[in-house]
């Protein structure tokens, strides 16, 4: 894991690199690489790496609550050294009311060169969101490369990570009846992707993924200075075969400014597009709507909820059924910004804007046509992040829009989750 070799030019900023990467394999509980000091100007550098042996074995319980996921639990079990080389083979369970399931992981850090990572996993899960019900059971296979950048001593280094995916899963997807009562028509549960007699729908999702993020806030979870910048981009069918045939694109972009050391500006654009064959690429696809029909209903933008437009509840924001009911889309754009305020010790406040919505059809993003909320919000520092409490008010409601299968009445939101926002 070193960054440095005998007869390359000295600098600091690669011994901070080796330090953290080493720490980053979880296999010591103590790292320090610094230049010894003889007290004499010398050709070469001497440096020291001291290290203080961990535990490989852990074992971790969380419980949280959350206004969206309602109670949720995880267990998470790793072996950090697995048949040596600093592998880490693990097992991680969780529940909630969203999401469930056991997922399987493996990685192994030094993949033909100590900057390149492979790591594996397997799944089944279960996820419950507002719009539809998705069983996943399948894998994906990660290759990483990481960039290091020198930074100052007292902050984290920027980090450039690209990574290219292959992923096989099997998806079993519903949209509840009650849910699109307007949907019983034949062609509209085929345009869907769905089987029209049990709105159900199924297939092999085999996919390429590529992506490409570069981070210089040296703290996501609570960011106070410097950017993050994220590329995604998906290719699922066509020559991979599987039931889906679609390609994705997804672009990301956040920034935070401290002014005097006490207020934190934050700022996040979002941006995607799901697109599919055209008739002459692939004929198993519907002729009236053959983007939809290859595109799952599950991969679908759908906004709104706790990280995303907060005047509304989750996945609230998007096309809508005939009925009301919400459908999602195939573009999506989202722009966020707030201002973060110290109250008192470890008390905050926070007030924001935004604005976005999910179109229904690809590469169609209206300026015209976005949906827009504000807020105030509290945060409580903890060591384990920032408890948060969110009121956003929509500006501009959707007509027609039914929640729980009833007409909204209601023009706020309340959130209550741990970590900022983004």
């Amino acid at each position: 894991m070193l960054t440095y070799r005998p007869g390359e030019l000295f600098r600091l900023g690669q011994l901070q690199e080796t330090q953290r990467k080493l720490y980053g394999l979880e296999l010591f509980e103590f790292v320090n690489v610094d230049a010894v000091e003889s007290g004499q100007q010398l050709a070469e550098v001497p440096t020291r790496v001291t290290v203080t042996e961990g535990k490989h074995r852990k074992l971790t319980f969380g419980a949280g609550y959350g206004t969206e996921e309602k109670i949720r639990g995880t267990i998470d079990w790793r072996h950090v050294n697995f048949y040596g080389g600093a592998r880490t083979a693990g097992v991680e369970a969780k529940w909630s009311l969203l999401d469930r399931g056991v997922r399987l992981n493996f990685v192994q850090p030094y993949f033909f060169s100590p900057h390149v990572s492979l790591s594996v996993s397997g799944q089944g899960w279960f996820s419950n969101e507002p719009t539809y019900t998705l069983e996943t059971l399948g894998g994906r296979a990660t290759v990483s490369r990481q960039f290091s950048g020198s930074g100052p001593r007292s902050a984290r280094p920027p980090m450039t990570t690209m990574s290219a995916s292959f992923i096989h899963e099997r998806e079993t997807y519903t949209i509840p009846p009650e849910t699109l009562l307007d949907l019983t028509l034949r062609d509209d549960s085929i345009a869907l992707g769905l089987d029209p007699r049990t709105l159900r729908g199924k297939g092999i999702l085999a996919a390429v993924a590529f992506n490409l993020q570069r981070n210089t806030t040296g703290n996501i979870l609570d960011a106070r200075r410097g950017y993050l910048a994220a590329f995604h981009a998906e290719k699922a069918g066509h020559w991979l075969s599987g039931d889906f045939n679609y390609y994705q694109v997804n672009l990301e972009g956040r920034h935070y400014l401290t002014i005097g050391k006490r207020f934190v500006v934050a700022n996040r654009a979002r941006l995607g597009s799901l697109d599919g064959p055209t008739p002459d690429e692939d004929l198993n696809c519907q002729q009236s709507n053959l983007f939809r029909e290859c595109v799952p209903f599950f991969k679908r933008y759908f906004l709104g909820g706790s990280t995303s437009l907060r005047g509304w509840g989750r996945f609230e924001v998007g096309s809508i059924s005939g009925s009301g009911l919400p459908l999602g889309g195939f573009s999506m754009m989202e722009l966020t910004s707030e201002v973060r305020v110290p109250i008192w010790r470890s008390l905050g406040g926070v007030a924001f804007v935004e604005a976005g919505n999910a179109w229904e059809q690809p590469w169609d993003f209206n300026f015209d046509d976005l949906r827009a909320d504000v807020g105030l919000g509290l945060r409580y520092l903890t060591p384990i992040g920032p408890i948060r409490f969110d009121f956003g008010y929509q500006l501009t409601p959707i007509d027609g829009l039914l929640v729980d299968g009833l007409p909204e009445k209601n023009r706020f939101r309340v959130h209550f989750s741990i970590g900022q926002a983004f």
